[in-house]
């Protein structure tokens, strides 16, 4: 079992001591090298990997994440009966209790569904730039919710856990493998530019693990995309007062610490001083897609010019360049080292709506988020594949539930917990259609038979080499884990 005292690769074989000597003598406008002692600062970064449970077929994570609930009736789960009895009254044989309207009639699709690939997997036309990479996914349309609220459907997603309090799957997987480039985190969250979803920061929080694993977060085409990175502009703040009020900052911490043996807080943040200087470099570097070639900006749906439009505006070109900006910077990330990155699409508020929480307009709120998702997915799955990345980087698809078959007024849809789609490509994953719903796309079409969370996660850590069971840090007397105590690996999406 790992816990609390695992040695991975961010662990450093300094004591305390010796870390802040080498760490706090510069930064932030001193040489990095001098910063970082790099023969030792990291050592074992790259070189010493932390013990697998078995040998691994991914090496990185991508999540994208649909925030507000994206509809898989409308996208990748296409139910014909939805078509025959549309209008109609809907009985699933059952009461039907939703989370803000009665049962509305039923309700088809606003959108044609087209076979694609060998496989003829039926898509919507939303959704229809994955058709050239459908025989890669794996749809596994039979995933159920524990709850159809969103701030707890969404943790569920990203932490395995309902309520705040437990370390992000991100958090997880940097704290079992660590980093592969000492100059980027090995976590990185691309937020949605509006604003964060649901939970905010407790999304990609690492909690009772240690804080140099939570996400970084990276505000993919603002003035700042990294707050606080370098000191603000102003008449008083030179490179002169800040080395000296950071060499100040270094006494305090080295007293501190000799106060404090025990206290491993001091040297994360001392971790975090040096990797924010390193990323000054680096993460400018990685952020910075100008330099790749047209084609390939062409291909994520970034224009040669911004969009020129109001964003209180719904416009496809615009979340098409929106999405796919974040997946070209997610694939520069990935290709520099880092593990896990995490891509939100929709904010928490926003009216008209900016996420997939369509109780309103399906059509409206679904479109434009749908046609840019696509079309960063599809670019970011060719891109890896042609760079020779996808068979060891693992995408997965989520949100935090779907939509109900029947209407809410006229033209929107509410909460259905009971059913939803996740899909996954690469990292040994093999295409495919698993687990069905039923006929209405309201529940799964066998119960006993339908997957969690805790199963997708555990899915993943497989990959990556780690039996989601015995990666686990005891914490109030807890060992606590990211499957919790549920979770099996989805042995038919494995190829």
């Amino acid at each position: 079992m790992w816990n609390s005292r695992h040695v991975n690769n961010l662990s450093l074989p300094l004591s305390r001591r010796s870390l802040l000597q080498q760490g706090l003598s510069s930064f932030a406008g001193l040489a990095l090298a001098d910063l970082l002692h790099s023969d030792n600062a990291l050592a074992g970064a790259a070189g010493t990997v932390t013990p697998l449970h078995h040998p691994p077929r991914a090496k990185r994570v991508v999540q994208l994440f649909m925030a507000g609930a994206a509809s898989h009736v409308d996208t990748f789960d296409y139910k014909s009966l939805l078509q025959k009895q549309n209008g109609k009254p809907w009985d699933p044989g059952e009461q039907v209790e939703l989370f803000q309207s009665a049962p509305g009639a039923c309700m088809a699709s606003p959108w044609k569904f087209k076979p694609y690939g060998e496989s003829g997997k039926m898509l919507s036309d939303i959704v229809a730039p994955l058709g050239d990479v459908v025989d890669k996914i794996a749809f596994v349309h039979n995933v159920v919710a524990k709850t159809g609220v969103h701030s707890q459907a969404t943790l569920l997603q990203t932490t395995g856990f309902q309520l705040p309090g437990f370390p992000s799957a991100g958090a997880w997987v940097s704290y079992g493998l660590g980093s592969e480039n000492e100059n980027l985190p090995a976590f990185v969250v691309l937020p949605d530019h509006r604003g964060l979803a649901s939970n905010g920061a407790k999304n990609w929080a690492s909690t009772f693990l240690s804080a140099e694993h939570q996400g970084t977060v990276i505000r993919v085409g603002s003035e700042t995309p990294i707050r606080d990175l370098f000191a603000p502009h102003s008449d008083f703040i030179t490179a002169e007062s800040d080395a000296a009020g950071l060499a100040a900052l270094r006494q305090l911490n080295l007293a501190y610490a000799e106060r404090r043996p025990d206290d491993e807080r001091l040297a994360a943040r001392v971790r975090s001083y040096e990797l924010a200087a390193a990323m000054q470099l680096s993460a400018t570097d990685a952020l910075d897609v100008s330099s790749e070639p047209q084609y390939i900006q062409s291909m994520y749906g970034l224009a040669t010019e911004g969009p020129g439009v109001d964003d209180s505006v719904i416009n496809r070109k615009a979340e098409t360049e929106f999405f796919g900006r974040k997946c070209l910077v997610a694939r520069r990330l990935l290709e520099r080292g880092v593990r896990f990155v995490q891509v939100w699409s929709g904010n928490d508020n926003g009216h008209p709506r900016r996420n997939w929480d369509s109780h309103e307009n399906v059509r409206r709120d679904h479109e434009p988020l749908a046609l840019g998702m696509a079309t960063g997915a599809a670019a970011l799955i060719k891109d890896l594949e042609q760079r020779g990345m996808l068979d060891d980087t693992l995408i997965l698809w989520t949100t935090e539930f779907g939509r109900m078959p029947c209407s809410q007024g006229s033209e929107g849809r509410d909460h259905n917990p009971f059913v939803f789609t996740n899909w996954m490509c690469g990292g040994g994953i093999k295409g495919g259609t698993y687990g069905p719903s039923d006929p209405w796309g309201y529940k799964p079409l066998e119960r006993l038979r339908s997957h969690q969370v805790y199963d997708i996660h555990a899915t993943i850590l497989h990959q990556l080499g780690i039996d989601h069971t015995r990666l686990s840090v005891r914490n109030n007397g807890i060992d606590r884990r990211l499957t919790d105590v549920h979770g099996h690996v989805i042995e038919d999406v494995l190829s």
